[in-house]
């Protein structure tokens, strides 16, 4: 009787996600992306858990939005108060973005010294670009083939993944991302910095002879999208170097590996060993709430600011700064990027034994609470459809991860900050009996 029940309330479960399904369509448009090959309706979530409307538990290892967890009370408490108190726009003086700024200007080096609060990475990333043109009267830019910057006209021509409407914009040239050590299926090239550094030079020779001159390389300083290829400290500072000689500035994207990800260092680009003249932030920044960034040089600013007088009617009104500043806080307080150290090389030797077991599972990677696990075929090579079919048999077992890199075939683990080790043994266990059950 039990089991009728439960099969009763599972087809009905079922028959509802058809009808959000079909509404979405609908109303959305059609290929609305969506999780997995059964898509989830997730209704609530605290900590490093989902729940979905069956009332599952889920085991969140992939959302690095909710940094400090679902829904943590902290910046919950910080939203309602201040929405209950005021919400309005930079064009009214308000002092919670200033006292924001100088929190968050401690944790950049001194020549970074000015921001600007937007609302979305892909505003951040259009605006620093702007910013770059407008201080170096250039307007090229080279940017890592199999990156993602955002969804802008502008940003989106910065990858090989996006649709180019209209073509290739004759200002943007694309290099090949870095292949790095760790890694079962491509050779790192001889000295793989020189060889990124060249690609960087003859990008700029190609912009310098189209008349557009090179403005800015903008990279993620972790080549998060691209799979974190293991690279080693100091790699980009040629490139960085080729760049400021041709009369360009450098722009870090730290959207995803930013505010202590990494484990090792706050930002990407401290872990890469490079000073960058534009960083811009997003995702994690307000745990969810829509608030992103620019930091950048005061003269960079200042000259974007003469030319643009750039105003945003959201981008840094109170509610997003409380939010951001509950954020940072909660970071320092809890002491979560010393956990995602100390949690994040756990779970990379745990992964590490479960590859000794498995022959698909190829090299471990990655820093902090920013890893993956290779999947490969009987050859070694990129295994994409492997990888597809284990994170949705993860999902059946209660665990959720994403795939990501040049193939599609890199497990990308992200979790929100507070997890624990025990949770991490979840993750791995739930890998095992997925490979398991596909004998």
């Amino acid at each position: 009787m039990t089991y009728v029940i439960r099969e009763a309330l599972e087809i009905a479960a079922e028959d509802n996600l058809a009808e959000l399904l079909a509404r979405r369509r609908r109303l959305l448009g059609p290929n609305v992306p969506t999780f997995y090959e059964h898509p989830l309706h997730i209704v609530r979530g605290n900590g490093v858990w989902l729940w979905d409307s069956r009332g599952r538990k889920y085991l969140d290892c992939y959302n690095n939005v909710p940094h400090v967890g679902h829904c943590h009370p902290r910046v919950v408490e910080a939203i309602a108060q201040q929405c209950g108190t005021l919400n309005t726009h930079t064009r009214y003086v308000h002092d919670a973005i200033l006292e924001y700024f100088e929190k968050l200007l401690t944790k950049f080096h001194r020549q970074l010294g000015s921001g600007i609060l937007t609302c979305s990475g892909s505003e951040a990333n259009d605006v620093a670009l702007r910013m770059a043109q407008v201080f170096t009267n250039r307007t090229g830019i080279v940017a890592t083939d199999n990156t993602y910057h955002g969804n802008t006209a502008l940003v989106s021509q910065l990858s090989d993944k996006n649709a180019h409407i209209g073509g290739d914009a004759s200002n943007v040239v694309r290099i090949a991302a870095p292949v790095g050590q760790a890694t079962r299926y491509q050779d790192m090239p001889e000295d793989e910095s020189q060889c990124f550094a060249g690609s960087v030079s003859d990008a700029i020779a190609l912009l310098e002879s189209r008349g557009r001159g090179c403005a800015a390389l903008i990279v993620c300083p972790y080549f998060a999208n691209e799979g974190f290829p293991a690279l080693p400290e100091g790699f980009l500072s040629l490139a960085c170097a080729r760049v400021r000689a041709a009369g360009g500035l450098v722009i870090c994207d730290e959207v995803q590996p930013g505010f202590g990800r990494l484990g090792s260092h706050f930002w990407g680009h401290e872990r890469a060993g490079i000073q960058p003249d534009i960083v811009t932030l997003g995702k994690p920044m307000g745990n969810g709430h829509p608030v992103a960034g620019i930091v950048a040089r005061s003269d960079v600013l200042a000259a974007f600011r003469r030319v643009f007088r750039y105003f945003n009617t959201f981008g840094g009104n109170p509610v997003a700064v409380a939010a951001a500043r509950a954020t940072l806080e909660t970071i320092e307080d809890e002491g979560l990027v010393d956990n995602a150290l100390r949690t994040g090389r756990y779970a990379r030797q745990q992964l590490r034994h479960l590859a000794g077991k498995w022959p698909v599972l190829g090299a471990v990677r990655g820093s902090g609470l920013y890893f993956g696990v290779e999947i490969c075929d009987v050859d070694c090579l990129p295994d994409p459809r492997l990888a597809s079919r284990l994170i949705n048999a993860m999902r059946h077992t209660g665990v959720l991860v994403s795939t990501t890199g040049r193939f599609g075939s890199l497990l990308k683990i992200r979790p929100p900050m507070p997890i624990a080790a025990e949770e991490i043994d979840m993750l791995v266990d739930s890998l095992d009996n997925s490979l398991r059950s596909m004998q």
